[in-house]
Parts: C-alpha cells; sequence; structure tokens
C-alpha cells in the first residue's frame, strides 16, 4: 500500500489527489533528516550506517533517495537503492529512489509528497538523500527539520572549505571516511568556518561509515537536533509549489518560437536593449502566450 500511494504521488497519477487528501491530518510526526553534500563523500554508505543505528533503538525508517537524471535520455542509475540493499528485507526500513528527473537543486520535484506519504505511514525518521551535485544543493533546508552536509576528507583546500552555498544550511558538518589521512585536517577547516558564522557555531563530526565509527554520535546529535525542533510539513508544501511553479513557466519559456527568442536575443547581442529590457519583454512574451 505504502509502495502505491508513493507512486501515484510521484508520477501525479488520478489517485494522487486522493491520496494527498486522505493523509492531510496524520503530517507533523516524523523527522525528516536530509543528507547532503559533494559527489564522493560516502553519502549512502553513511545513510545505511545510520539507518542501523535508528533501527537498533526500535526507530521506523523511509528513506528517499534522489538520483541524477540523463538531460538526454531522462533515465537514472538509482544507485543509491543498491548500496541499501542490505535493509530491503526489513520490514521497519522503506526505502524509494527518486528520479531528479531534470531538477537541478537536489530535490526530485515530487521529493516533498513522497515525505509526507512516509509522515502519514508511521514512519519516525525520514531520510532524505539528494543527487550530490555540490555548493548548489541547498534545496533540501526547505523540506528537512535537520540537515547533515557531508564532506570527505582532502577534498578541497583552507578556501574550498570556507565557501558558502550548502555549508552554510548545516546542522550537522560530518567528515565521512575518517579513517583516511586529512580527515583531523578537514574537520579543523570546517570547525574553523563554522566558528567564524555569526549564530551559533556548527557541531563538526566525523565518521567512519564502513565501520560505523562515529556513527551513533551522528544519530545522537541529529536526534538532539530534532527535539528542538518542531517538524513543519507547509515547508515541504511551499517547496512544492514554488517548484511546479517554475516548472510551468520553463515549460511555457520552451514553448515560445525559436525566431520570436532569436529576435530578441539579436537586439541584446546588438546592444538595441538591455538585460532588463531583455527580460521585461521574455515576461511580456509570456503574459501574451500563456500556454505553450
Amino acid at each position: 500500500a505504502l509502495a502505491r500511494a508513493i507512486t501515484a504521488v510521484e508520477n501525479e497519477t488520478a489517485a494522487a489527489r486522493a491520496v494527498l487528501q486522505a493523509i492531510r491530518d496524520r503530517l507533523g510526526h516524523a523527522l525528516v533528516v536530509g543528507f547532503t553534500g559533494a559527489p564522493g563523500a560516502g553519502k549512502s554508505t553513511l545513510v545505511s550506517a545510520y539507518i542501523d543505528v535508528l533501527r537498533a533503538r526500535g526507530q521506523t525508517v523511509g528513506v528517499v533517495a534522489v538520483d541524477p537524471s540523463s538531460p538526454l535520455t531522462g533515465g537514472a542509475i538509482l544507485g543509491d537503492r543498491i548500496r541499501m540493499t542490505r535493509h530491503s528485507g526489513d520490514a521497519g526500513v522503506f526505502i524509494r529512489s527518486l528520479a531528479s528527473r531534470g531538477h537541478l537543486g537536489g530535490l526530485s520535484r515530487t521529493a516533498a509528497r513522497v515525505i509526507d506519504v512516509f509522515d502519514a505511514a508511521g514512519r519516525d525518521v525520514v531520510v532524505v538523500e539528494t543527487v550530490g551535485t555540490g555548493q548548489s544543493e541547498v534545496e533540501v533546508a526547505e523540506i528537512a527539520d535537520v540537515r547533515v552536509v557531508v564532506n570527505a576528507p582532502g577534498l578541497g583546500d583552507d578556501v574550498q572549505a570556507i565557501k558558502a552555498g550548502i555549508l552554510e544550511i548545516a546542522d550537522v558538518l560530518v567528515v565521512n571516511k575518517a579513517d583516511l589521512p586529512f580527515a583531523e585536517r578537514s574537520a579543523r577547516q570546517l570547525a574553523a568556518m563554522s566558528a567564524q558564522r555569526g549564530d551559533k557555531p556548527v557541531p563538526v563530526l566525523q565518521t567512519a561509515a564502513s565501520t560505523g565509527r562515529g556513527v551513533a554520535d551522528l544519530a545522537d546529535a541529529i536526534a538532539a537536533i530534532g527535539r528542538r525542533k518542531r517538524p513543519d510539513p507547509r515547508a515541504r508544501t511551499r517547496r512544492l509549489l514554488q517548484a511546479l511553479a517554475l516548472d510551468a513557466l520553463r515549460r511555457r519559456i520552451l514553448g515560445l518560437p525559436d525566431s520570436t527568442i532569436d529576435a530578441l536575443a539579436d537586439d541584446l547581442l546588438s546592444g538595441a536593449v538591455d538585460t532588463e529590457t531583455a527580460l521585461s519583454r521574455m515576461m511580456t512574451l509570456l503574459q501574451d502566450n500563456p500556454h505553450p
């Protein structure tokens, strides 16, 4: 039943509306934990180890693992589920891989609705693992109650460590693969960056997901932050509405005739108009052509 409900809302079938109406009074109980970070940091392995800790503590888990889609075929490898196959026989764990379908911010458009289904189904914790697109991957901040940014040791120098972007959305910073060289140095760099922020410094933890080292401490830190925060399903709905509006706008822009866009581009290239004027004309074109 859970699989069918998720399929309905993910694919926006005719049954999706009935599902969403049925679950609306059952939301706001699950703790939503977002795992994000650059590719190669070991997020999937860390999530799998985190699930082990949660299950040992008697908590049920839903996982939304978002994989990147091909810009050419639209297909996705959905490899995160492969890394978590050892949980497949556990009724207390439900893993759903979603394709990003070209969405650049790290989350599938319907991920928020899938989280709602997990929440209504009574899962204690819903883990969201994003596609790992690097610094731009900040959308998880909109839908997760606790945000975990995972880093690998030695992936960057001092400048890289103090960059903005996803590091600034973190509730917990993790240096995974802590059994490798430079882990201590990376942790110190992240701690220094966190201390430079004007608000309360973010905890920096070291884990080795392959052995389970430090994962229980991470689970404790997540739980402590979760107790201070109240789950907010409204934030997930807000994110969905924004994504739907952006998708609709994108379809309308792509539906405009190439000749119309080329004429506007020629004016911009020749200097006949500036960028603000070109943008204003583009918005006028969209108003005059409400349907692609």
